[in-house]
């Protein structure tokens, strides 16, 4: 594709069918807005330019997609896709092609685009198209009988009984040349029941004009599907998850139910990987090989190393985890922390901003916050880094070796040195001997010469 290409993105309708103070194009769909899919597809075909047409909640819209790339363009009236097109006329070149995309039709996918821009090289008006079972409500793509070519696109409300039998129907996708562009839609004119600009008439307008007509039809119907309401939200949500389980199941990961898994993101995924029922992965989740994953747990950001297990309901966020690690049930696992591997973090922990070093655990009902745990450390249960004095945060550091006993309250910062064992039930304000047992139920004190029990040799 060696002509200029522009990017129009119509996003400025009301969506009242939604029933919702948010514009339509903000509602979203795998955990992005509408607007986002079409607007991260567009920029893969590295266009010249991206126009965004905002009219209802504009600057609410604006907000939502960041990026120098986008010019947005008001449409105060909301007249019909024609006069939306008309608004960017300023902003259009007058030579290559102008692509019309939908922010409520966000997962049209890049191949199909670039197979519709591959067409223009031989025709100048390329149309997406689609045959469906039910037709009722769309465009029909009106074709001549005898040479196939298309004559026009009929809306459902002006089309007589016989055209309304036709099943191929327009998706509103389209690639125009700009010249085109430029000189046909001053020309739309309004006459039909609806009152508004098509912008389907430019197809009539190219026809008269003896101009080429081309077509393709999607691959995939899921992709040209528009959102109107709630409910072809809900059912396009569905299909689009079932695609992406239908892609893993294809690379060989193993989905105890296909139909109940949410990805809002990207999922990348090692050999002999195994997820439970009803788990979410937002932002961007990698799973090494023969990595489980148990049921309803939400991982986000999160990078698991080879033979870990997550076992159900653990929520895991902007952290990495080592191999061979045992995490959960019911565990919580905040940003910026960092697990190597054969870490244990049992039901009921949290572990927020630290780092644990090999071997390491703590199993039970316990709080760990901006702390650097050393190897091979067991942290009983109930024990709590108390890392927030009210205005900051402190660091906890555990060294190698150490064993803190339940219900442990450690006051930040301060530092258990090597070897260290903590008696249940004790508060530690002070920096604990390397090798020795301290315990502060009424006092802190230290026990010099003490040594920690050991199991009986096999």
């Amino acid at each position: 594709m060696t002509k200029k290409l522009n990017v129009v993105i119509l996003a400025a309708g009301e969506g009242k069918r939604m029933r919702s103070f948010l514009p339509k194009v903000l509602h979203t769909l795998a955990g992005r807005s509408l607007l986002m899919h079409v607007t991260t597809t567009a920029r893969l075909l590295s266009p010249d330019k991206i126009c965004i047409v905002i009219g209802h909640g504009g600057e609410i819209v604006k907000q939502s997609v960041a990026g120098d790339d986008l010019t947005w363009v008001l449409q105060p009236q909301q007249l019909g896709t024609g006069h939306a097109l008309m608004q960017t006329l300023p902003h259009l070149d007058r030579d290559g092609l102008t692509l019309v995309l939908y922010g409520d039709v966000p997962l049209i996918s890049i191949q199909t685009l670039r197979e519709l821009i591959a067409k223009a090289e031989e025709k100048y008006c390329v149309l997406l198209t689609a045959e469906v079972e039910n037709p009722f409500g769309y465009g029909r793509i009106v074709r001549d009988s005898d040479t196939k070519t298309i004559k026009a696109i009929v809306e459902q409300k002006d089309a007589n009984t016989e055209q309304q039998e036709i099943h191929e129907i327009n998706t509103g996708i389209m690639l125009i040349p700009n010249d085109y562009l430029h000189n046909w839609l001053p020309k739309i004119e309004n006459k039909n029941t609806q009152h508004e600009y098509y912008l389907t008439d430019i197809i009539a307008l190219a026809v008269r004009q003896s101009a080429q007509v081309a077509s393709l039809q999607a691959a995939n119907l899921w992709e040209v599907m528009g959102i109107n309401n709630k409910s072809q939200l809900a059912e396009l949500e569905r299909i689009y998850q079932r695609h992406c389980a239908d892609k893993l199941l294809h690379l060989g990961v193993s989905l105890i139910d296909p139909s109940r898994i949410d990805i809002r993101g990207e999922l990348v995924c090692g050999s002999d990987v195994e997820i439970d029922v009803g788990c979410i992965f937002e932002g961007r989740v990698k799973l090494g090989d023969s990595v489980q994953v148990g049921a309803h747990c939400i991982l986000k950001n999160v990078i698991v190393d080879a033979d870990t297990t997550i076992l159900p309901y653990s929520m895991i966020e902007d952290t990495e985890i080592g191999g061979s690690c045992k995490i959960g049930p019911y565990a919580r696992i905040r940003p910026g922390t960092k697990l190597s591997n054969k870490v244990h973090i049992g039901n009921f922990v949290e572990v927020k901003n630290s780092q644990i070093a090999l071997g390491s655990k703590a199993n039970h009902l316990s709080y760990i916050g901006d702390s650097i745990v050393g190897k091979n450390v067991n942290i009983g249960a109930g024990t709590i880094t108390c890392n927030y004095d009210g205005a900051n945060k402190h660091q906890t550091i555990i060294e190698d070796d150490v064993f803190i006993g339940s219900d442990t309250q450690l006051i930040a910062p301060v530092r258990i040195s090597k070897g260290s064992t903590i008696g249940a039930g004790s508060t530690i304000t002070k920096e604990t001997p390397e090798g020795q047992l301290t315990l502060s139920r009424s006092k802190q004190i230290s026990v010099a010469g003490w040594k920690r029990p050991q199991k009986p040799k096999v």
